[in-house]
């Protein structure tokens, strides 16, 4: 089985306009005398590769913690793409990962500089998708994501945002992306990574 690392490194990783960036510090160095090396971090919730779970931008959805682990885990088909992603693009993304393996059309990740439309994710929300992906920090235009994010997370998809699937080539895998389990959190990041199971494709 071949492994795949789709997340970013945390400190370096991007950070959407206006949340603050992911700090480090050191609280303890063996090279300066201590018994042991340890570190103190601080981040936002949606810094890098991360989870947004419905709360994000529905006030009575489920935060994090109360998201099935099984919406973040399974198969998932990653589908090549750029630009806009209408109604019809959304159809056909489905349609090519349900004819590759209809448990991988559960869970969308999408390649390239792609933007959901608003059309799009209507698609996507009344297919039922468990999850959907991109490697943008958020789904939908940058400068006016709610809307799609209120069609999406209204239907309980959760969005992993920020992934990196510049090595992967499109197809099925095995996705894993379970977020840190943080009570009461609307977001949460996560370590995802995809496999490649030999025997699909």
């Amino acid at each position: 089985m071949e492994i795949f690392d789709i997340s970013q490194e945390v400190f370096g990783c991007a950070v959407y306009p206006g949340d603050p960036c992911p700090k480090r510090e050191q609280l303890a160095s063996m090279d300066d005398g201590a018994h042991c090396n340890l570190t103190a971090f601080s981040m936002c919730a949606h810094n890098g590769t991360h989870v947004d779970a419905p709360n994000h931008f529905v006030n009575d959805g489920k935060t994090i913690d109360q998201v099935r682990l099984d919406n973040f885990v399974g198969y998932a088909f990653v589908a090549e793409f750029e630009g806009e992603i209408g109604a019809n693009d959304a159809a056909d993304i489905l349609s090519a990962a349900k004819e590759a393996d209809p448990c991988s059309a559960q869970r969308i990740l999408v390649k390239g500089k792609a933007i959901l439309t608003k059309a799009g994710a209507q698609v996507f929300a009344d297919a039922g998708i468990k999850l959907f992906g991109n490697e943008s920090q958020t789904v939908g235009p940058e400068d006016a994501p709610m809307e799609v994010h209120l069609i999406m997370l209204g239907a309980d998809i959760v969005l992993l945002e920020g992934i990196r699937l510049q090595e992967v080539d499109a197809g099925v895998y095995l996705l894993s992306a379970a977020p840190l389990n943080l009570g009461g959190a609307e977001g949460a990041p996560c370590r995802a990574v995809l496999m490649r199971d030999r025997g699909r494709s």
